[in-house]
């Protein structure tokens, strides 16, 4: 899979004032992409598009180059303390992707180029808690690894966290884009996951995404510059022939391995859910998917915020989460496991 190039960028005249916003001007002027001009990363308009669905699709290819003016770092429980504002958006189409419903009518890329002061903050946050560990999540509402090749604001994030005592970096990918990361000064700090899944999740419901085999291969790449790796199997879906399905996705990811430190690999499993606005948005921009959303075959579960959403019945969750478990101690002994509906 090539790498993403934008078709259409827009520019915050504020974020010409930091050296990273002058830098993608004049690198996408030298690629001859159109650029406009916004007032603000959350305020774009002009996508074009005779529909919903087809401005939808023009802004998954949209970039917005901005600045973060929000310093109040998210949390971001249980994988890390804090959410480190890198960018926001993703060029992938993944079906399920919760972010068909937090990125609402926004989803197009945006990315953030006032990083001195993005650290500035990081480094307060770390102060306040030393000398405990502070982690940071770099995606959680972005694949940032998809977008690193043009900006680099990845590979300088992950020398400052590497520079530092007590900060930590982790983030999920489903892009094989790495090749810039591997000489970056991590010093170890830096955990670097890939999304991996059945055939059938990923050959359904991730378009626009790296093939299995290329993540597989950056996967080797990266533990073997000595960043600490693990895996999200998520969503784990009940397809048809899903045990069959799921024991070739670890066997796959083991027989790639051979030969590489897997000291202090991680493992997160994250079961199918959905909520009944992310159903009718799903349905709307990906008509024809196969994606199953009947709430008769689920159970309803409260969460946060007084949203509640559907995920799958007892028996069938434990079956899925015994099963996985299983495969995971049969291939990976001794790897962490950590498994949430």
């Amino acid at each position: 899979m090539k790498p993403f190039v934008p078709q259409l960028v827009y520019i915050e005249p504020q974020a010409l004032e930091y050296p990273l916003g002058k830098e993608l001007k004049e690198k996408f002027e030298g690629m001859g992409l159109e650029i406009r001009e916004t007032t603000s990363h959350n305020q774009v308009r002009g996508i074009p598009g005779d529909n919903d669905l087809q401005q939808y699709r023009n802004a998954k290819s949209t970039l917005v180059v901005g600045i973060r003016r929000t310093l109040k770092f998210d949390t971001s429980k249980p994988s890390a303390e804090y959410a480190i504002p890198l960018a926001t958006g993703c060029m992938g189409h993944c079906h399920y992707c919760y972010l068909q419903t937090t990125l609402g009518s926004k989803p197009y890329i945006r990315t953030y180029v006032n990083l001195e002061d993005i650290f500035d903050q990081a480094q307060k946050y770390m102060d306040e808690r030393s000398p405990d560990i502070t982690r940071f999540e770099a995606a959680c509402t972005s694949d940032i690894v998809g977008l690193d090749h043009l900006t680099h604001s990845l590979k300088k994030t992950i020398e400052f966290i590497g520079q530092t005592e007590y900060g930590r970096l982790r983030f999920v990918t489903k892009y094989h884009h790495v090749d810039h990361l591997l000489d970056a000064k991590h010093n170890g700090k830096t955990r670097f996951r890939f999304s991996v899944n059945s055939r059938y999740v990923i050959k359904n419901f991730e378009p626009g995404t790296s093939s299995f085999d290329e993540r597989l291969e950056a996967a080797r790449k990266v533990a073997n510059a000595g960043y600490p790796l693990g895996f999200i199997v998520a969503p784990i879906y009940l397809h048809k022939d899903w045990k069959e399905g799921y024991y070739e996705l670890f066997q796959r990811l083991s027989d790639s391995l051979q030969g590489v430190n897997l000291e202090g690999l991680t493992f997160e499993l994250i079961q199918h859910r959905f909520t009944k606005p992310a159903k009718k948005v799903i349905e709307k921009r990906y008509p024809k998917t196969k994606l199953e959303m009947d709430e008769e075959k689920r159970k309803y579960k409260w969460g946060r915020y007084g949203i509640g959403k559907y995920v799958y019945q007892n028996e069938d969750a434990k079956d899925l989460e015994m099963t996985i478990r299983g495969y995971i101690e049969s291939f990976f002994p001794g790897a962490e496991v950590q498994y949430f509906t």
